[in-house]
């Protein structure tokens, strides 16, 4: 009898600001197999705060920024939450099974010290929309790898055990087949999906 159980997925996200470029990847771990790709919208039209939260509010002072976004910030994590189910929907509708999310984004930083308030909006976005999406797997009850956008391409060499120009040539073929635009975000996220399912495939 042919076996008939489904194929596991990883999502790849890139945090960007108001949105996610997601790559989808499948099994087996070693030369993942490009599956999708697509952008997920981490925004409400009717709510324009949530596309730049902190620039609304960036002439506070740090601390009192940081309370007033909070609302807007637990929309946009049940906006991103919402995104990330309609998309784990679409691809297990395909006969895929997805149990885990890699995410590329911002790193943490001492927002507080960045002397600009308009930079520190700007990066303080980074972290939010990041955080939304770890939230968003984790309301999606999908394990979940985050990875600074700064650092992944070093994790990705060690973490797969194997040379990083291997590493970048597999993902230059997953863009021949996904086609253009193939970009460095698109990168990030594959790299990120790619991690998140060599994680799952060492337990």
């Amino acid at each position: 009898m042919a076996n008939t159980k489904p194929k596991e997925a990883s999502i790849g996200l890139r945090a960007k600001t108001g949105r996610a470029i997601a790559v989808v990847l499948s099994m087996p771990a070693g030369a993942p197999r490009f599956i999708r790709r697509t952008e997920l919208s981490l925004t409400d039209p009717a709510v324009p705060a949530t596309g730049q939260p902190y620039h609304v509010v960036m002439e506070l002072p740090w601390g009192e920024a940081t309370i007033a976004v909070r609302k807007i910030n637990a929309k946009i994590e049940i906006i991103a939450s919402k995104a990330l189910a309609r998309l784990v929907r679409e691809v297990e509708s395909e006969g895929l099974i997805v149990r885990s999310v890699g995410i590329a984004g911002a790193g943490n930083r001492d927002l507080e010290k960045i002397g600009s308030t308009h930079i520190r909006a700007h990066a303080a976005e980074g972290v939010l929309f990041r955080h939304a999406l770890e939230v968003a797997a984790a309301h999606n009850k999908l394990s979940c790898r985050a990875f600074d956008e700064r650092t992944i391409d070093d994790i990705a060499g060690a973490d797969l055990k194997r040379p990083l120009a291997e590493v970048k040539n597999h993902l230059a073929e997953m863009g021949r087949i996904a086609g253009s635009p193939w970009r460095a975000d698109e990168k990030a996220a594959a790299t990120a999906a790619w991690l998140a399912l060599a994680g799952r495939a060492r337990k």
